[in-house]
């Protein structure tokens, strides 16, 4: 898992490697919310991190909590928030807080290693590997951050908005979530742009059948 790393790490001037990882591209409510981490690459940094989405939720949550109370991890977030997803374009918001992420680093990598496709004017040199946090160490420890993070708000969304289900669906499109949306509408927190909210709040005109 720090085959990648290593690689990054033989590279002239390259001395500080981060992984990037997203979580939250999909759902119908929620902001996305981008991980940047730094990991210590001595042979005795024991956990065992892996894709956030293999985890039970009770492991990935220690996991997480691990790597927050290791003072060698260094980690950072950024988000956006369900109204600026809107704004932007999922895409162009998760770019976003792709570059914020690393740059809030410190120290600032040299090097990144990020989860997918390439990143436009990415601020430092970096390589993307598409499903990069099932064999990059870095990357899949910021996508157990990023998941914990973004979970934990979510959690919250339950308590101000109250029967949508968020602390179980996290703002995924479940047949409970969209019950819950024909039931009470939107949020503040629902991506209005996505096409099951713009379906909910304009209808398609039902074509009307004439009796000849």
């Amino acid at each position: 898992m720090f085959s990648f790393e290593r690689q990054a790490l033989s590279l002239p001037g390259v001395q500080v490697v981060a992984g990037v990882d997203e979580v939250g591209r999909g759902p119908l409510a929620g902001p996305v919310v981008v991980a940047a981490v730094i990991l210590p690459l001595e042979q005795d940094f024991g956990l065992p991190v892996q894709d956030s989405k293999a985890l039970s939720p009770a492991r990935r949550e220690e996991l997480a909590q691990a790597l927050r109370e290791d003072p060698r991890v260094r980690y950072a977030f950024a988000l956006r928030s369900a109204s600026e997803i809107d704004r932007l374009n999922i895409l162009q918001a998760t770019h976003e807080c792709m570059r914020e992420s690393v740059s809030s680093l410190q120290p600032v990598p040299d090097f990144a290693l990020i989860d997918g496709l390439p990143v436009h004017d990415f601020p430092i040199p970096a390589r993307f590997i598409v499903k990069g946090d099932g064999v990059s160490a870095s990357i899949a420890a910021a996508s157990i951050l990023a998941k914990s993070h973004r979970d934990a708000l979510m959690l919250e969304f339950e308590r101000q908005y109250p029967g949508y289900g968020f602390a179980r669906h996290k703002g995924y499109g479940t047949a409970e979530h969209l019950a819950a949306l024909r039931r009470l509408g939107p949020c503040p927190e629902h991506r209005l742009s996505f096409a099951p909210l713009r379906e909910l709040l304009e209808p398609s005109p039902e074509q009307l059948s004439l009796p000849w």
